[in-house]
């Protein structure tokens, strides 16, 4: 089959990686990502669009400056060029996926820590999963 067709929100809360690339289409890439207690994706700004989805814990999402709080359940959308970042503020990880589109990762990716993440120099190369 084609596509991407998973229970999202079941692989969200079972996910303990910082960052894994599910599925890269042309158009837009799916990730899960879970930030330990205190810790934040980093200061970020991107020439694509980016969807979040909370699934479980509590934090911040900041775009250009202003911090709103987010928990289990809320969305955030950034657009291109807006400095953001996603501060877990809770005792508990954070668990949520993240649509890039475009791509912004190698398809398949893992980055088991954020640290991992950063060491790794990566960028989508073009490569889709089908």
């Amino acid at each position: 089959m084609k596509g991407f067709v998973q229970d999202i929100e079941g692989l969200a809360h079972k996910n303990d990686l910082f960052r894994r690339v599910l599925y890269t289409a042309k158009n837009c890439q799916l990730v899960l990502m879970t930030l330990k207690a205190k810790e934040d994706i980093g200061i970020e700004v991107h020439k694509l669009d980016q969807f979040f989805r909370v699934e479980e814990g509590s934090g911040e999402a900041v775009l250009d400056g202003v911090h709103t709080p987010i928990r289990d359940g809320f969305a955030v959308l950034v657009p291109a060029g807006t400095t953001h970042n996603i501060i877990n503020t809770g005792t508990v990880p954070m668990k949520l996926y993240t649509l890039y589109s475009p791509p912004n990762h190698r398809d398949g990716v893992v980055h088991a820590t954020r640290a991992d993440a950063l060491a790794d120099k990566e960028s989508f190369d073009g490569i889709t999963t089908e």
